[in-house]
């Protein structure tokens, strides 16, 4: 007869515990800073030349890692109340996109990113739409901030962001994608939580919602796929039997108007026929 027995796991070590983490979080700030510092331009006569904006660099950077850094505390300090052991944050850095890991935001993010949105948007300026400018979809918060601090914007004029403003909107738009009832997202520990047995149908059909998004336009191809290799299904905790309580049905109620007000249908809003028409296929076109 086998029998199992728990061994607890060997003490960390001192670069596991605080160098790790502290390199990772280093190695992301030096990234995002990079993604909005380096410019270059083709000036003629000369070639293309790369500029370097230090303030824009560290007011995305600043803004984006507060915004992060709020979201993974809450986490860590959480489980330090409740006595679950846990790691320091690990942060994800890209070369070229500095946040295509970070899809572990929570409501604390979410408040950090609030006054950054408001001073973000009064920064942003309303000019002629450039042709190298990358249009955005704007989340039902975003766009009321604008119609609050801009009002209407002008027909063929467009708002453009700044540093402040680009950080606010991630943080909005990856707060969306965090709230998503699905597997082992924040939205789907929040669904586990509140409705147990109903949480992995519930799971299932937002993952594939993500799928029926990519109609929408191409920038949804890259999250439908994560969601589905991340799992739909929750893990069973040390006591599902055990009341949730009144306050945190009142936060999953929070969280779900939270999802509503940052959600955007299409991020990045670039149609199909443009991609199709980028890439040269525009045969394919009705």
């Amino acid at each position: 007869m086998w029998a199992r027995v728990w061994v607890p796991p060997p003490p960390l070590t001192p670069w596991q515990r605080w160098g790790r983490p502290l390199t990772l979080l280093l190695v992301t700030a030096c990234s995002v800073f990079l993604a909005e510092a380096l410019d270059i331009e083709d000036i003629p006569g000369h070639g293309p030349v790369v500029f370097l904006r230090l303030r824009d660099g560290f007011l995305l950077a600043g803004c984006l890692l507060s915004i992060l850094l709020a979201h993974e505390m809450g986490h860590y300090l959480t489980c330090r109340y409740y006595g679950v052991d846990a790691t320091l944050p690990h942060f994800v850095p890209s070369p070229w996109f500095p946040v295509l890991g970070w899809f572990f935001w929570p409501l604390a993010g979410f408040l950090v990113c609030l006054p950054v949105l408001w001073f973000g948007i009064q920064d942003a300026r309303i000019v002629p739409p450039s042709p190298e400018g990358i249009p955005l979809g704007g989340p039902f918060l975003f766009q009321a901030v604008e119609q609050i601090v801009h009002g209407s914007v002008p027909d063929g004029m467009t708002l453009r962001l700044g540093p402040r403003a680009l950080a606010a909107w991630f943080g909005l738009l990856v707060t969306a994608l965090n709230l998503m009832p699905i597997g082992q997202l924040d939205g789907g520990h929040l669904t586990y939580a509140l409705l147990r047995e109903k949480a992995l149908p519930i799971s299932r059909i937002g993952s594939w919602v993500c799928v029926a998004l990519v109609f929408f336009g191409p920038s949804w191809i890259l999250w439908a796929v994560l969601v589905r290799l991340l799992g739909r299904r929750h893990p069973s905790t040390l006591d599902d039997e055990a009341p949730v309580g009144r306050g945190r049905v009142v936060v999953g109620f929070f969280a779900l108007i939270v999802f509503v007000l940052c959600f955007v249908p299409n991020p990045i809003a670039v149609s199909w026929p443009e991609v199709l028409r980028a890439v040269g296929l525009d045969k394919l076109l009705p």
